[in-house]
């Protein structure tokens, strides 16, 4: 039990590695990204929360309509009325990030999973207004906001890694969480805990967040990627992760698509099995009902834990 406590959160890392030339991201990751400015001292800066349907500048509303929203933050500086945009999300799309590549030159799948900040000047206000959310959360002094740029620095060089799931026992109040996600909404949510540590006061407005659930049974641990699938490693218990993530591979004509729902369902419905692999170890899923579950609940904006704003 202690090395599944040890586990279940995000691992924090020393450095960023360099992506695999492998890895290729069909929609170039920040691709208008710029330094985070430095800016004076006394300025007050408007914190906007930012949310929009994922994909929206593909699909429209159509995922709103489940309620699987992307979070991002929006910054106004008062002395210059430049505005900016702050979001963190995967470098490689989701589905890389969610499952692996099965590599035929390679024994262990193979995984281009990374998520990192972007920031950017400028808002673009009918991406996040017309089917999600554009509205004032604080104003912080720029002080604050220099020393909450230097944090981000720091997070973004420590977590690194994507997580799509969110994982415990029920979908009842208090059920044992296994396994946290680490996505766009969790990054927001850091910083607004960042901004409050400094003294940032955030309005009393409902706020809600997307959450991708799976419920199983506690957790088994299964080993890392060398125990196995390396030269001495558990060859039956390979072949079963390899055989679950395969119906989960990328490029799938309508036909296959469908076959793959198929065996998906017949994996984590009928035998109750998910393989999750988190912070580079291979975890047994014991499934059970409801299984999965999209979410959209309310997390509250933080208190101020800090001094109290001077001129603001």
């Amino acid at each position: 039990m202690c090395l599944f406590l040890q586990q279940r959160r995000g691992r924090r890392f020393s450095f960023r590695p360099e992506p695999d030339p492998y890895c290729q991201a069909k929609y170039t990751f920040c691709p208008t990204g710029s330094p985070i400015p430095v800016m004076k001292d006394d300025d007050v800066i408007e914190v906007f929360r930012l949310q929009a349907p994922v994909w929206e500048f593909k699909y429209g509303d159509l995922l709103g309509h489940l309620k699987i929203m992307h979070d991002a933050i929006g910054f106004r500086s008062t002395l210059t009325e430049k505005n900016y945009t702050m979001e963190w999300y995967e470098l490689f799309q989701l589905g890389n990030c969610t499952f692996p590549h099965l590599r035929p030159e390679m024994n262990a799948p193979f995984w281009c999973n990374q998520g990192a900040a972007c920031f950017f000047e400028g808002i673009d206000d009918s991406h996040w207004k017309e089917n999600g959310t554009l509205v004032l959360v604080a104003t912080i002094s720029g002080d604050m906001f220099n020393k909450m740029a230097k944090w981000v620095k720091q997070d973004n060089e420590t977590g690194i890694y994507y997580e799509t799931w969110t994982v415990q026992a029920s979908p009842e109040k208090g059920a044992e969480k296994w396994f946290e996600s680490y996505d766009c909404s969790k990054f927001v949510l850091r910083t607004y805990e960042k901004l409050a540590e400094l003294g940032a006061d955030f309005k009393k407005i409902e706020t809600n967040y997307t959450r991708i659930f799976l419920y199983s049974g506690e957790p088994t641990y299964l080993g890392n990627e060398t125990s196995v699938f390396g030269p001495t490693g558990n060859k039956t218990l390979a072949l079963a992760i390899k055989r679950f993530y395969y119906p989960f591979k990328p490029h799938l004509s309508t036909k296959e698509f469908l076959l793959s729902l198929l065996q998906i369902f017949d994996a984590v419905v009928i035998h109750r099995e998910f393989y999750l692999f988190y912070n580079f170890e291979y975890w047994f899923l014991p499934m059970k009902s409801p299984f999965i579950k999209i979410t959209y609940e309310e997390i509250p904006l933080p208190n101020r834990k800090n001094r109290t704003l001077s001129g603001l």
